[in-house]
C-alpha cells in the first residue's frame, strides 16, 4: 500500500502549498483504493487525498476500509488531519488499521470517542 500511496502522492496537484499527499487503502474485498490531494486557489475547496480515496471506494463498489497508509512528500507515513480521520472512521470503523508515524494503530486509538453513524441512529430514537 505504501508504494501505491507514494505513486499517488507524486500525482498530487499542490501548486500553492507544495505539500503533496497520497493515500492508499485496503478494502474488505481485497481491492486497493487510492487518492491524492488536489488544491484550489480558494483553499477551502481543496480536496484531501483521503477524500479522493473514499470517492474511489464508493465509485468502485463500496465496502469497508480495513487498512490505510497515508504519505507526505518524503514518502513517509503521515498522520491524516482531523477531517480525514473522521472520513476514515466513517468508511473503516474503529478496527481500520492506520499506519502512523508511530506505527500501526486502529482508528479507535487514532480517533477515540468518535462520532459516527450509530450516534445518528440513537438520535432517531
Amino acid at each position: 500500500m505504501r508504494l501505491r500511496a507514494v505513486e499517488l502522492m507524486e500525482r498530487a496537484y499542490a501548486p500553492y502549498s507544495r505539500f503533496r499527499v497520497g493515500v492508499a487503502g485496503l478494502v474488505d474485498d481485497g481491492r486497493v483504493v487510492a487518492g491524492c490531494n488536489v488544491e484550489n486557489a480558494a483553499y477551502g475547496v481543496t480536496l484531501c487525498a483521503e477524500c479522493g480515496m473514499v470517492s474511489e471506494l464508493h465509485a468502485t463498489g463500496g465496502g469497508l476500509l480495513t487498512a490505510v497508509f497515508c504519505v507526505g512528500g518524503d514518502g513517509r507515513a503521515l498522520m491524516p488531519c482531523g477531517r480525514c480521520r473522521q472520513l476514515l472512521w466513517e468508511n473503516g470503523g474503529p478496527g481500520c488499521l492506520l499506519m502512523t508515524p508511530e506505527g500501526v494503530l486502529p482508528m479507535s486509538a487514532v480517533l477515540p470517542q468518535a462520532f459516527g453513524p450509530e450516534n445518528l441512529r440513537h438520535a432517531e430514537g
